[in-house]
Formats: C-alpha cells, sequence, structure tokens
C-alpha cells in the first residue's frame, strides 16, 4: 500500500488554486488525479489553501461519486444502478456479486484486492445488466456470469 502523500507535496500540488474562485472542485480532481483518491490530509491541505473549513471539502468529495476517499482496489467492481440495468435484473446480479465476494456494496476485501462499489449509467444500457470492472464494460449478465465473474476475481476455482 502506497504511502500517503506529505503535507509538503500537497501544498504544491494546489498551490495554484485560490479562496473565492470556484477552485473547490479543480483542486479536488487535481488530488484524486495525482493519486487515484483524496487523501484526509488533503482536505486540510485544500481548505487552507482555498481558506475554508475542510467540512466544506470534505462535503464535496462526499456528494461527488466520481471522488474517492480511500485508495481504488486491486479490482473494482462497480455495479450499475442504472433504471435499464435494474429493470433488467440488475439487483439479482448484484446480490449474486456481493454474496460471492463477501462484501458490502461500497465495501472491499480486507486485503485490498477487489471491492464493489456503485455505478452511474455511462450509457452503454444495451449491454444490460452489467458491471464495469476496472472501467471496462462487462454486461450481458446473468446471476450464473455474475457468480463466475466474481470467483474469478475472488480467486477461486469453479
Amino acid at each position: 500500500m502506497q504511502a500517503e502523500p506529505s503535507m509538503q507535496e500537497l501544498r504544491e500540488l494546489v498551490a495554484e488554486f485560490r479562496p473565492n474562485r470556484g477552485h473547490v472542485m479543480p483542486a479536488l480532481h487535481k488530488v484524486q488525479d495525482r493519486y487515484g483518491y483524496i487523501p484526509r490530509v488533503a482536505m486540510d491541505v485544500i481548505a487552507r489553501q482555498l481558506n475554508t473549513t475542510p467540512a466544506l471539502i470534505y462535503g464535496a468529495a462526499t456528494f461527488y461519486t466520481d471522488f474517492r476517499l480511500h485508495p481504488r482496489p486491486e479490482t473494482e467492481i462497480s455495479w450499475c444502478s442504472g433504471p435499464a440495468c435494474r429493470l433488467k435484473g440488475g439487483d439479482r446480479i448484484r446480490e449474486a456479486i456481493q454474496q460471492t465476494l463477501e462484501v458490502p456494496l461500497g465495501g472491499e476485501s480486507e486485503d485490498g484486492r477487489y471491492g464493489l462499489h456503485i455505478g452511474q449509467c455511462n450509457g452503454t444500457c444495451t449491454e444490460a445488466p452489467q458491471v464495469w470492472v476496472n472501467e471496462k464494460v462487462v454486461g450481458n449478465l446473468t446471476v450464473s456470469k455474475a457468480i463466475r465473474l466474481a470467483r474469478d476475481v475472488k480467486g477461486e476455482a469453479e
């Protein structure tokens, strides 16, 4: 697991941003683009740089699903929560993956190898029901296909 960035490194990263200019989102994106997530310490650094509170930064980081507060697992399954996937049995797909991986939606394995997170519809509805494995669409799933996928991710033989 990578170490969190230093305060100095973070200060340098967000030095271009200024208070009262709508720079909360650009600063959060810049940090996440660099580290793959928003470390807790980064919220304090951004707040200080923008002359605001860490609570405001935390609120923005947790409101938008694009931001992550923890490093991404080695294999990330994003379950599509869109209407087309749900109409075609997406909830059953999610339940099968959750049971097989033994993690809740929004959870990760203890070793950080895999996780299951909610995804927002990306417009590939012809593939419904679907998930994304490390951002790659895996669609037209059935419960049995979803179980096989989860077993593969988990490293279990059939």
